[in-house]
Formats: C-alpha cells, sequence, structure tokens
C-alpha cells in the first residue's frame, strides 16, 4: 500500500474518490471539494491548505479522507481558541494543525473513506499511524477529525491517546411521514398552532416560495443569493468565504444534490436559504435576506426543508449548528463529537479536566432540551 498527501483534491481520479463516498454525500463528493479549491474558498487567504489523503493498492485508490493544514481555527464549528491561547502561553506553536472536516459545514458523516471490500479497521489504523509519523515530522501541533459519522466515531473513541470532545446540534427526523400535515399532527396543539401561523404570515406578506436545483436555478438566482449570503455574514462582521462562482459550480456539477429555496415578492428575490441533500439526509447551509419578513426565515429555512424532506422520503434533516429556537418548530437535540490527537499536550490534566466537564455541560444541555421537545 502507498499514502499519499495531495495539495489539491484534482490529483485524486474524480470517479475513483467518488467510487469511496457512501450515501451520495455531496460535501465529501470530489465535485464539490474541488469546486471550494478550484473558486479559493479554502486558500492561504483563509487560512486552508489541503492535504488530502489517498491510499493506494497496486494502483488503486482504495482509501481517502479529506485533510487541511490550518493556520487559524476559522470555519470549523468546534472551538479551540482556548487551547491555541493556552499553547502560545507556554511558548508551543498551536498552528498548523490538521483537520478533517468539510469546510464551513458542521455536517455529519464518513470521514474515512474506505473501499467496501477492504477491512476498514485495518485501513483506518494505518492511516492513523501513517499520519500521525507525518504529522511530527512537518511539525504538526495536533491532528483534528470533526463530526464524523457515528460509526467512525466509534472507532475514534476506541483508539489510545485520541480526546473526545461533545456538542449538541439539532435534527429532525422523518417517522414515515407522508405529508407535512402528518409531521404537524405529531405536535402539541400549541406548536402545531404556532407553525401554521408562521407559514401564514408568510403567504399574507406576499411572497411566495419556489425550490429549485441545479437544473432550474438561473444564473440571476445564484447572483441574489450570493449577495444575500455576504449580506448576512457583513451584518455578523463575519468573514464570507463562499462566492458565487462557487455555488453555481457545485450547482453545475452536482445539480441532484442541491436545493435552493429563494422567497419572492412582485417577482423579485428578497431571500433565500441554500441547502444540499444525500440520498438519506438534508443539509441546511446558508441563509440571506435583502427584506425582513416575519417568520421568512423559519418558512425557507426549516419548513420547505421539512416538506421537501418528507416529499423526497429523506430520513433526517441537519439545518445547521445552535439554535434552541429549532425545538419548537420538529427538531431533536442529537449529541455530536469530534476526536483530536495532540502532538504535545503541555495541560494534560487541564484538557482533561475541561473535557469532562463541556461534556457534562452538554449532557445537561441535551436533557434540558430533549425535555421541551413539542411532540405529543
Amino acid at each position: 500500500m502507498e499514502l499519499h498527501l495531495v495539495r489539491q483534491i484534482a490529483d485524486i481520479d474524480q470517479r475513483a474518490w467518488n467510487g469511496l463516498v457512501v450515501d451520495n454525500h455531496p460535501f465529501l463528493r470530489h465535485e464539490f471539494l474541488q469546486a471550494l479549491e478550484v473558486y479559493q474558498c479554502v486558500s492561504p487567504q483563509f487560512g486552508w491548505y489541503p492535504q488530502h489523503v489517498a491510499v493506494y493498492d497496486q494502483g488503486r485508490l482504495i482509501a481517502a479522507m479529506p485533510l487541511y493544514a490550518k493556520t487559524n481555527s476559522y470555519g470549523e464549528f468546534v472551538f479551540d481558541q482556548a487551547w491555541s491561547q493556552a499553547w502560545q502561553s507556554v511558548g508551543l506553536p498551536y498552528y498548523p494543525k490538521w483537520v478533517s472536516a468539510i469546510p464551513y459545514a458542521p455536517v455529519t458523516g464518513p470521514r474515512f473513506l474506505v473501499a467496501p471490500d477492504q477491512d476498514a479497521d485495518k485501513i483506518q489504523a494505518l492511516l492513523l499511524a501513517s499520519l500521525q509519523k507525518q504529522a511530527m515530522a512537518q511539525q504538526i501541533s495536533g491532528w483534528h477529525i470533526l463530526f464524523a459519522d457515528q460509526h467512525n466515531q466509534a472507532w475514534l473513541n476506541n483508539q489510545p491517546n485520541w480526546l473526545v470532545r461533545h456538542d449538541c446540534h439539532f435534527h429532525w427526523f422523518n417517522r414515515g411521514y407522508q405529508t407535512f400535515d402528518d409531521f404537524l399532527a405529531e405536535l402539541k396543539p400549541k406548536k402545531r398552532k404556532n407553525i401554521k401561523q408562521e407559514r401564514r404570515k408568510v403567504q399574507d406578506a406576499g411572497v411566495t416560495i419556489k425550490r429549485l436545483n441545479g437544473h432550474t436555478a438561473t444564473e440571476q438566482d445564484w447572483q441574489d443569493f450570493a449577495g444575500f449570503y455576504q449580506k448576512t455574514f457583513a451584518e455578523k462582521h463575519s468573514l464570507a468565504t463562499l462566492n458565487q462562482d462557487f455555488f453555481q459550480a457545485v450547482a453545475a456539477a452536482l445539480p441532484d444534490n442541491v436545493l435552493l429555496v429563494m422567497a419572492q415578492r412582485e417577482g423579485v428575490n428578497i431571500a433565500g436559504s441554500l441547502m444540499f441533500y444525500s440520498d438519506t439526509t438534508l443539509f441546511g447551509r446558508h441563509w440571506g435576506c435583502v427584506e425582513e419578513v416575519n417568520s421568512l426565515h423559519f418558512e425557507a429555512c426549516y419548513y420547505q426543508g421539512i416538506e421537501f424532506a418528507i416529499e423526497q422520503g429523506l430520513q433526517r434533516f441537519e439545518p445547521g449548528a445552535g439554535g434552541e429556537h429549532k425545538i419548537a418548530r420538529g427538531f431533536e437535540p442529537v449529541i455530536t463529537q469530534s476526536a483530536h490527537w495532540l502532538v504535545q499536550n503541555p495541560f494534560p490534566s487541564g484538557i482533561a479536566g475541561f473535557l469532562v466537564e463541556e461534556k457534562t455541560m452538554i449532557e445537561q444541555y441535551y436533557a434540558d432540551c430533549w425535555q421541551q421537545r413539542p411532540f405529543v
């Protein structure tokens, strides 16, 4: 077997990489990751340096992993700035570090991509051992695997010297609903009434909703959405890393994995939300507007997504990180995990104590949120 680190995913054959992707996961597809690179969404400007992993056996790609060297912690959704400051306080560099994750997207999914005819545990153990050696040789401070799916994370939890962090997201689950009304019927009357009222407010405001994909969205739609996206980040005094060229490239390459919800008034786009979906899961990602309309955010980002998931028979809807307001709208708390390996840990007891406290806090938060679920 041969293991290679490549500085652009274009150096790995697209068909071979996609052959390792399960569930047609859009964020792991070669086209999506390549568009991030081609249109400079991951680049030195934003602190992302691709170092994707490819494992070959007699010339055949049998395993792969998205991997980036990072010079900051932006766009990860697992916050380790306090760790960085602690390292600096004792004169140790925290950057560069390695991150196996989807840039700017706290979506769950496999992080070890292994051919189905291979021994996954054996390949993953090979990856850990080889990459840990390379990390030390390259003076990488550590390796962070974020939002791995349950199978990958369970395996990582049993590996020595890997630390586990916990968080709580909110996901919607399809319990065999045939219609949106079937979903509403399972909610408490007050919550059901509130959702109906919110949807009616959007209609009464004269707003119409269009669901588009990579085939039907026009260049004007993508131009408008890119403007909404940029405006959202500007209002939050944050850094917008994606752009219109990226959105259009992904839509063209993966037209059947894209859901663009556009809100119009008098034929003009005033707001939009962008989602992606696999064979089983809908992932909500970005939202923006140029006109404030009561409850439009809930309609475009949540209710349209739920309705679409039901129509398509998708099993789950991950709308993004954070937001207790999602609970009243049918989303349930879910514990997520990330795994962290540190080349040098100058604060072993402090980090261990922090992880215990964080886990306890997240478990309590999860329990509190679970009690607030709106179901009958």
